[in-house]
């Protein structure tokens, strides 16, 4: 274990600063090391998930966030792939439908919320609507929210009362059992320039391509600006951030595979004891077994 949960976290935004990590740290690790390495985290958090599910005390949330091809799907599949699928949950989150606009922004990420024992997955999650609508605030009019009716009612208070609501919103969800693990997976400008040049060059990769994708790229730095803005305004002892590098992909998949490991071991738990009477008719049903 290389405590990457400590190197990563962040609880307090006072001092934050996006630029004081670099995205293709890989501690001491070698790549050839790396596939075996993340085969034994993923053997043990599928040993300790068992216990999540077995305990039904606390559930676990794990949020991925950050720019297009900084590899968030691909540290999904490679991650949870030793967990048993029946207590986890994956959510991706696309532009807003008719009826989620219709409601408060954390709605529909509420409605996604992994029951007592399972883990849940939000690819993208309530944070975009500090971070895509921060750098196209033309998408917040779509909200309809009262006395907004023009980008210029969108003040920093706007703002402010938004962060706000995530912080009560996950405040709530951690004292209710539900624990939060929020990645933002840290990539280089350039190296997702050549990531999308692979998508383009690779017929079998065109599909995860957009054209759309390349015009964001102009927002480069103010995407960085919500996104340090957004850690810094809701990072807490109780629910941090944890800022992974993501150039080296293989890197990144061992550092969130390691931290929620970590998380889930924190939370000691234990298989429930059955009372007396559950315990005496399991005896019954072992000898009844045994007479066949």
């Amino acid at each position: 274990m290389k405590h990457f949960k400590d190197k990563f976290k962040i609880i307090n935004g006072n001092d934050f600063s996006l630029k004081d990590f670099d995205t293709d740290y890989t501690a001491d690790y070698r790549k050839e090391d790396a596939a075996g390495a993340l085969q034994e985290l993923i053997r043990k958090t599928a040993a300790m998930q068992e216990e999540l599910y077995a305990a039904r005390q606390y559930s676990l949330l794990i949020i991925f966030q950050a720019m297009d091809a900084a590899g968030k799907d691909s540290a999904i599949s490679h991650t949870m792939s030793g967990l048993n699928p029946q207590g986890c949950q994956v959510f991706s989150f696309k532009q807003p439908s008719t009826e989620e606009y219709e409601h408060d922004f954390l709605w529909r990420h509420y409605k996604a919320l992994p029951e007592s024992g399972r883990i849940g997955i939000h690819n993208r999650s309530h944070y975009e609507n500090v971070l895509i609508t921060k750098v196209h605030p033309e998408l917040v009019l779509k909200e309809n929210l009262p006395g907004i009716n023009s980008l210029k009612k969108i003040s920093n208070e706007f703002w402010d009362h938004r962060y706000d609501s995530i912080r009560e919103f996950e405040k709530h969800l951690r004292r209710n059992g539900t624990v939060i693990v929020k990645f933002f997976l840290h990539v280089s400008k350039q190296k997702q320039k050549e990531r999308f040049l692979e998508r383009i060059d690779d017929p079998t990769k065109n599909w995860k391509f957009s054209a759309a994708d390349v015009m964001e790229r102009q927002y480069w730095d103010e995407y960085m600006k919500a996104y340090e803005k957004a850690i810094k305004e809701t990072a807490t002892p109780e629910n941090p951030w944890y800022v992974i590098p993501a150039d080296k992909k293989w890197f990144t998949r061992i550092a969130i595979s390691e931290i929620i490991l970590d998380t889930i071991k924190e939370l000691k738990l234990k298989y429930p004891i059955l009372p007396k009477a559950e315990r005496d008719k399991l005896l019954e049903a072992k000898k009844v077994l045994e007479k066949e």
